[in-house]
């Protein structure tokens, strides 16, 4: 049993290198006893395939050193018999549709067998598959037993896009994608089942303990058993308040709905999500007076055109859209707020006083554009969109957030980062080197280029916890920084972790900036986190001491 950082705020228990059964009930009992006691400051664990990632907040915890005690504490050998206490898993049979275009790396994976097409579906048909964990995205089974002449190294590239329903290899796993998502892994058939739907009472349809087998069908019975699943799909209303609305008159660019992000459901493959620069979140959300991760919208390099129907105050925080940032901005009945093309950085936060009433969807109202769920409809904002608000008057204010509180934006950003699990593997001359943000980039991840990375060896490696701000390192060499949207779980070398604290820098760089990366301690990183913290808190306190939000009253001009 070994405990290492995964960034600043989480920390990964290794319990073993190897995908068996032995290791899986080490890895479920482990879960359950920090579930059932956790360590002062933990937020959420859970399970992978030799693995617990454990997240906690830095505030709380006293100290790391004691916050790693408790951990093992916790989590070591503890009952008589590691089943106790566990709900006995279910066997599941998913039919699965191989290889043309369903499969279109069955014939790769046969080449690199040497085997035939038919003998590949055979033998990956033929185990009971232990289900060891849910992660990468919600509901993702990653499952053991593959046996060991199908093991393939993951592709050089990954795909941006993997439909949902894949079946696929990586290294020696094997997994199902739930819903359509970029991936690693070598495709080799397609289920129609839906793994994962949010509008279920169970949202996840297997669970680590459960068994699977796959059973081959023909497109035939693939196309019948797909029509049945979309029949089935859940089609929950939105409880969406009747009265005053927000109009979408230009959508600007990839503008959601997005709020402090989701908690509780790593567990389940859901990520934490949330606005990508939660700083530009928060400040926007004080400014009004609204609670740190109250609903607001976020876009990126284009901002929308919004019409009240209603009086409101907002505020506007991020990147330069144009219009005043961290100030209270009063809107008329019948106003317009125009928020123009990035002048300086790539992402803005509108905060609207009273939030944005959407409803809560697995503990979140923010959007999880990729898996289609929360935020407004699950999707993008459209023109002709109208969003439920709720009215506030307001008095026009001149008073501002000083600019020194705001993190150091540019376009060539230098961020601290702690070192991964595979950082010795890699040359240490990485540090300090520019490296251009790719067009790929999106809200799952920064793709940087530069000169590719080197790594010492090529051993696959188990997959393990990951969190926003871990730099993955994928077989082409181009570091891959994980952003909001990340995925949970992730077998892709860990280089380094971004400290919490620079995350608003990545999140506010264009295709073509650059980042460049310097490592610090996690004594450091902590410190910077508090200080940052306290910063935040001060600004709270004094917007509500100074009574900026009683009966509309506002000072001249503060800074706070």
């Amino acid at each position: 049993m070994t405990l290492t950082a995964l960034g600043d705020a989480a920390v990964v228990l290794q319990l073993g290198n190897t995908i068996d059964r032995g290791t899986a009930l080490r890895v479920r009992a482990a879960v359950r006893r920090l579930r059932r006691s956790p360590p002062r400051g933990m937020v959420e664990c859970f399970g992978a395939f030799a693995s617990v990632g454990v997240f906690y907040d830095p505030a709380s915890i006293g100290s790391y050193a004691e916050f790693c005690s408790a951990v093992v504490a916790v989590s070591g050998p503890g009952e008589a018999n590691e089943t106790d206490g566990e709900t006995p898993g279910r066997a599941i049979e998913i039919p699965v549709c191989y290889g043309g275009e369903f499969g279109p790396d069955l014939g790769a994976v046969a080449s690199h067998a040497r085997l035939s097409e038919a003998e590949v579906v055979a033998r990956h048909a033929e185990p009971e598959y232990l289900v060891h964990a849910i992660g990468f995205a919600p509901g993702f089974p990653y499952l053991g037993g593959l046996p060991p002449e199908l093991q393939m190294p993951r592709r050089p590239v990954p795909r941006l896009r993997v439909a949902a329903g894949s079946v696929g290899i990586g290294g020696m796993q094997t997994g199902v994608y739930p819903v359509a998502t970029p991936g690693g892994w070598n495709l080799i058939g397609r289920t129609p089942w839906r793994l994962f739907d949010p509008g279920r009472d169970a949202p996840v349809l297997l669970a680590a303990g459960d068994t699977v087998r796959f059973r081959p069908v023909d497109a035939a019975e693939f196309a019948r058993r797909e029509t049945e699943a979309r029949a089935a799909v859940s089609r929950r209303g939105a409880d969406i308040p009747a009265g005053a609305a927000i109009e979408v008159v230009r959508a600007g660019q990839m503008t959601t709905v997005q709020d402090g992000g989701r908690t509780g459901w790593r567990g389940q493959g859901v990520a934490l999500g949330g606005a990508c620069d939660a700083f530009a979140q928060r400040v926007a959300n004080a400014v009004v007076g609204n609670p740190s991760g109250t609903a607001g919208l976020e876009w990126a390099l284009a901002g929308p055109e919004l019409r009240f129907e209603a009086p409101a105050l907002v505020a506007v925080a991020g990147g330069d859209f144009g219009v005043p940032r961290g100030r209270p901005l009063a809107i008329g009945a019948g106003e317009t707020l125009r928020l123009g093309p990035a002048r300086a950085g790539c992402r803005g936060f509108l905060a609207v006083a009273g939030g944005l009433p959407v409803p809560s969807v697995l503990g979140g109202q923010g959007t999880a554009v990729r898996e289609g769920f929360g935020g407004w409809a699950g999707r993008i904002l459209q023109a002709g969109d109208r969003l439920p608000f709720l009215a506030r008057a307001a008095e026009p204010a001149a008073w501002f957030v000083d600019p020194q509180i705001y993190p150091a934006y540019g376009d060539d950003v230098t961020v601290r980062v702690l070192p991964g699990a595979e950082a010795p593997e890699f040359p240490p001359d990485w540090f300090g080197r520019g490296f251009d943000v790719s067009p790929q980039s999106d809200r799952n991840g920064l793709r940087l280029a530069g000169p590719a990375l080197a790594r010492a060896t090529d051993a696959e490696l188990v997959s393990r916890p990951v969190a926003p701000g871990t730099i993955q390192v994928p077989p082409d060499g181009q570091p891959i920084v994980l952003l909001a949207d990340a995925q949970t779980i992730g077998g892709y070398p860990q280089l380094a972790h971004v400290v919490t604290v620079d995350l608003p820098l990545l999140a506010q760089l264009r295709p073509g900036d650059t980042v460049r990366f310097r490592e610090v301690t996690l004594d450091e990183a902590h410190a910077v986190l508090l200080a940052q913290e306290e910063s935040l808190g001060w600004l709270g306190q004094g917007l509500a001491l100074q009574g900026f939000f009683r009966g509309g009253e506002t000072r001249s001009r503060a800074r706070v």
